[in-house]
């Protein structure tokens, strides 16, 4: 009971942010987003045995959700983020071996995190609330599909060393479902592009998102935790929840900007 009412409530807060808020408040949400999904990633690092600045990650991070507003800036940002994590790093270490795997550890949130978060707010402005819902609509369908479809028929697993619950067969089932509403969906939600290149968005999405999904599970995996955190009741943390947009979102963010 306590999922289902927790997913309820996000769904709806979810549903009120995309389609009500005002720019502002959109952005400060995807910015508090972006910092609770980045304490979550260093807390698997230091799970894994790695010593990263919360604070370090999260600068960097929020230099990059913050160029998302000014796609000029993004080059110098980037350089910045850089030579900022660099120094802070070359600060913090101590001596011993982990000194490379510590400064790309700290540099990670903001690339994994930082880049799809700011994707995300580009893309609401430049195919406003249906565009982004779109987008997350096919996310959350095609997961719900996998899940049924791979309890119904799954038989072969997908990637039995990182997820072994996720089957060969829900996937292809998650695919079809996301990838035919995307397309019929877009019909009216994204006009402008036709209908075999939205097919192919639609099932580039919905791929990615499978990855994204694995891709989270992989980390967690390997820090020995089950939940990025305990933050979302029922839920697991921000990452659990945002693990496949992650992914998708970038890809989504460049077809709507230059196709």
């Amino acid at each position: 009971m306590t999922r289902v009412l927790s997913g309820a409530v996000l769904v709806a807060l979810a549903v009120a942010i995309v389609w009500f808020a005002p720019p502002w408040l959109f952005f400060a949400v995807g910015f508090l987003l972006a910092i609770l999904a980045v304490s979550e990633v260093v807390a698997l690092a230091r799970a894994s045995g790695l010593e990263v600045s919360t604070s370090a990650a999260g600068f960097a991070t929020a230099l990059v959700v913050g160029s998302s507003g000014v796609p000029e800036m993004f080059q110098i940002v980037l350089m910045t983020v850089v030579v900022a994590v660099a120094a802070s790093n070359l600060g913090a270490w101590r001596g011993g071996p982990a000194a490379l795997a510590t400064v790309a550890a700290t540099l990670f949130p903001a690339l994994y995190v930082g880049l799809p978060v700011a994707a995300l707010l580009g893309i609401r402005t430049l195919g406003g609330p249906r565009g982004l819902f779109l987008l997350m609509l096919t996310v959350m369908v095609s997961d719900t599909s996998q899940y049924y479809t791979g309890r119904a028929f799954g038989r072969r697993p997908l990637a039995p060393m990182v997820s072994p619950k996720k089957t060969v067969e829900g996937a292809i089932g998650g695919a079809v479902v996301g990838t035919l509403l995307f397309s019929v969906v877009g019909i009216w939600w994204l006009p402008q592009l036709a209908a075999p290149f939205r097919a192919v968005l639609g099932l580039t999405i919905v791929v990615l998102g499978i990855v994204g999904d694995l891709f989270e599970s992989m980390l967690k995996r390997s820090a020995g935790v089950k939940d990025s955190s305990a933050l979302i009741p029922g839920h697991g943390g921000v990452l659990d929840r945002i693990d496949a947009l992650l992914f998708a979102a970038p890809v989504y963010y460049i077809v709507l900007r230059y196709v």
